[in-house]
C-alpha cells in the first residue's frame, strides 16, 4: 500500500502545476482546513444527535424523533436551529470576558485536533510527525476553559461543575497519554498516519488491539471520561448541579459547549480507531482480496475502490465506538466523584504505567512482534 500523502501537499503541488507560486497555493489553502473541519464536525455532530436520540429511544422501548424529517433525521437541525436563534444572555456579575473565552477554549482544541486525523490512505489535512504530541497538547487545553466557564458565571453550582470538571480532564488525561505512548513505543512513531500503515500487513491480525488490549480499554475509559459521557458525567450532573458548568449559558455559547462535547466524542472514537483498530485498514487486505479474485491491484478501479473502502472502513469503525458509548450512556448509572478519581488515579494510572512498561520490556525482548 502506499504511504499516506497529505492533501495540503497536493493541493499546493497542483496549484504548482498550473503555474501559482508555492507561497500564493499556501495562502489559498489557509481557509480550506478550517472549512473542512467546520463542515466535518458539523456533519459529525448531526449524526450523532439523531444516533443520541434514536437509539436512546430503542433502549428506552421508545420511537424517538419521527416527523422533523424522515425517521426524524432533520430533527438535529431544528435543535441547532433552535440554539442559534435563542437569546444569549449574559449575567449581571458574570466576568464577560472569560464567559464569552470558555466555550471557545474549550471548543478551539477539539477541531484543532482533526487536523491530524487521517480519514483515509490520503485523507488527511495536515501530515506531520508529531501528530499525536500535537493532539495530547491541544486536549490539555479544554481544563483551561472549563475553569474559565465555572469561575466567570459567578454561580455555586458552575463553579462546582468547572472544578469537577478539571479535576476530571487532568486525573484521566494521564492514563490516556501512557496509554497512547505504548502505542508510539511499537509504532516507532508519533505520526498518526504511520501508526494505521504498521498495523495494515495482515489485516485485522495485526491491528493494535490485539497487541495491546490493555491500552485499548484504558484509553476508552478515559476518553469517555474525557468527553464526561456517562458514567462520568459527573461535572454537569442534572440532579446534583443543574447543567454544572453550563448553567448560565444560553444560546450560541451553550451550542459550542454543546456541539464541543459531540465533536470530541466523534474524536475520541476516530482516535480509537486509528490507534488501535487499524484505522482505514480493511480486515481482509486489499492484496489478499485482489488475488483472490484474480485482479490486478495496481490498476485504477481497484485503487480507487481501496480508497473508498478505506474511508469507510474508518467511519464505521468510527461510530461503531460512537454507538457503544451512547449505549453505555443509557444503560450505566453515573459514578460518585470520589469514585471517579480513584478509578482514575489509583486504578487506571497505575495499570496504564505498568502497561507501558512491560510494552517496554517486550519491545526489547522481541523487536519484531512489538515494532522494533
Amino acid at each position: 500500500m502506499n504511504s499516506g500523502i497529505d492533501l495540503q501537499g497536493t493541493f499546493i503541488q497542483s496549484l504548482s502545476d498550473l503555474g501559482i507560486s508555492a507561497e500564493l497555493a499556501k495562502v489559498i489553502w489557509m481557509p480550506f482546513p478550517m472549512l473542512l473541519m467546520i463542515i466535518g464536525a458539523t456533519v459529525g455532530v448531526l449524526v450523532n444527535v439523531w444516533l443520541e436520540r434514536k437509539i436512546s429511544a430503542a433502549a428506552q422501548q421508545r420511537i424517538g424523533p419521527e416527523y422533523a424529517g424522515p425517521l426524524g433525521v432533520l430533527q438535529p437541525v431544528a435543535d441547532g436551529l433552535k440554539l442559534v436563534f435563542k437569546e444569549d444572555i449574559l449575567p449581571a456579575k458574570a466576568d464577560p470576558i472569560l464567559f464569552t473565552m470558555g466555550p471557545v477554549l474549550v471548543v478551539m482544541p477539539v477541531f484543532l485536533s482533526y487536523l491530524i486525523v487521517p480519514f483515509g490512505q490520503n485523507l488527511v489535512i495536515t501530515n506531520i510527525n508529531t501528530g499525536v504530541f500535537l493532539w495530547i497538547a491541544l486536549s490539555s487545553i479544554v481544563p483551561i476553559g472549563l475553569l474559565m466557564a465555572g469561575y466567570s458565571s459567578n454561580n455555586k453550582y458552575s463553579l462546582l461543575g468547572g472544578l469537577r470538571a478539571a479535576a476530571q480532564s487532568i486525573s484521566y488525561e494521564i492514563p490516556l497519554a501512557l496509554s497512547v505512548l505504548a502505542i508510539v513505543m511499537m509504532s516507532n512513531s508519533l505520526n498518526t498516519i504511520d501508526i494505521v500503515n504498521q498495523q495494515a500487513g495482515y489485516g485485522i491480525l495485526s491491528w493494535n488491539i490485539w497487541r495491546q488490549p490493555v491500552g485499548f480499554v484504558i484509553f476508552w475509559i478515559a476518553a469517555l471520561a474525557e468527553c464526561e459521557r456517562l458514567p462520568f458525567d459527573l461535572p454537569e450532573a442534572e440532579e446534583e448541579l443543574v447543567a454544572g458548568y453550563q448553567t448560565e449559558y444560553s444560546g450560541m455559547k451553550f451550542a459550542l459547549f454543546f456541539v464541543g462535547s459531540y465533536v470530541n466524542l466523534v474524536l475520541s472514537a476516530l482516535l480509537v480507531a486509528i490507534l488501535y483498530l487499524g484505522g482505514w485498514s480493511s480486515p481482509i487486505p486489499i492484496e489478499m482480496l485482489s488475488n483472490l479474485l484474480g485482479v490486478d491491484p495496481t490498476t485504477s478501479w481497484v485503487q480507487v475502490v481501496d480508497a473508498s473502502l478505506g474511508i469507510s472502513m474508518t467511519l464505521l469503525k468510527a461510530y461503531f465506538l460512537v454507538f457503544i458509548a451512547i449505549l453505555t450512556r443509557w444503560t450505566v448509572p453515573r459514578v460518585r466523584i470520589d469514585q471517579l478519581l480513584n478509578l482514575g488515579w489509583k486504578f487506571l494510572l497505575p495499570i496504564s504505567l505498568a502497561n507501558l512498561l512491560i510494552t517496554a520490556a517486550l519491545k526489547l525482548a522481541f523487536p519484531t512482534a512489538f515494532g522494533g
